[in-house]
């Protein structure tokens, strides 16, 4: 499996984060897409991935940052794309749930990332939050397919074919194991999604899945996800699993050959 969102750069991750690694390859991950979120996180996520074969990154300002970004932030997002296993533009995207960043800012941070993206010939990772209308009109605005995908994705099954139409895999969280039943529609989705444009995640160290529930989540548990997606479209979880992982591959170009490793082995 390849967990296609975790923020190794977190305390909670990285103060054990060759254990976290260790018990990631026990459960049959063979690679992270660790994801910045500010320019200091980008360039943190950065040297992860310099530093350990198996290891990529995502560098960006997450929206619910961009209020604070310093002058120059940008700039150095900007000079990390080009670092060796930077694999894409992002955590960007717009949040209406919190209110940290003024909504026609984050729109404008959003375009800014999208439009790095593009130049650079990288995929997007978009985060969502109760403002999927906005982003599929800010998304179809563009008049171009978009090479990407919406992480953590709970829309429901009509803002899940407006993505797709947009070209964007959808990647699936532990969410989808909670035991909260209003959280029906989104296994319905979950089990009607193209396979060969679904991702699995932990956004790590959010949302463990049950029965972790409340405990920092790490990458080994995308296994815990992926095994109830599997249950929900009815397949074995090897299947689910290979198909994810050739997904995440194709996505963002991960190197088959490059997986995770026991100790620090720096990347070739």
């Amino acid at each position: 499996m390849v967990d296609t969102h975790a923020h190794l750069d977190d305390p909670r991750l990285s103060k054990e984060l060759d254990a976290v690694l260790a018990r990631a390859i026990d459960a049959g991950v063979v690679q992270v897409v660790a994801i910045g979120t500010t320019a200091d996180s980008s360039r943190e996520v950065v040297r992860l991935s310099g530093s350990r074969r198996g290891v990529f990154s995502a560098v960006g300002i997450q929206p619910n940052h961009v209020a604070e970004a310093r002058p120059g932030d940008w700039e150095q997002v900007v000079s990390l794309v080009g670092e060796p296993g930077v694999v894409a533009v992002g955590e960007t995207g717009l949040d209406r749930y919190w209110d940290h960043t003024p909504f026609p800012q984050q729109q404008e941070e959003f375009d800014r990332h999208l439009a790095l993206a593009a130049d650079r010939g990288l995929p997007v990772v978009i985060h969502c939050r109760q403002c999927e209308e906005e982003i599929i009109a800010q998304l179809e605005r563009l008049g171009r397919p978009i090479s990407g995908v919406l992480h953590s994705f709970t829309g429901t099954w009509d803002d899940a074919q407006a993505f797709l139409a947009l070209g964007l895999h959808l990647s699936i969280a532990g969410m989808i194991t909670f035991r909260n039943p209003t959280l029906d529609p989104l296994r319905q989705v979950a089990a009607r999604i193209p396979l060969d444009r679904l991702l699995v995640e932990t956004d790590s160290p959010y949302l463990s899945p049950h029965p972790f529930r409340g405990k920092t989540n790490e990458p080994s548990r995308v296994a815990v996800t992926c095994a109830r997606i599997a249950e929900l479209r009815g397949l074995e979880f090897e299947t689910l699993a290979e198909a994810t992982t050739r997904n995440a591959r194709g996505l963002f170009r991960l190197d088959a050959e490059e997986v995770l490793n026991r100790g620090t082995p720096a990347r070739d």
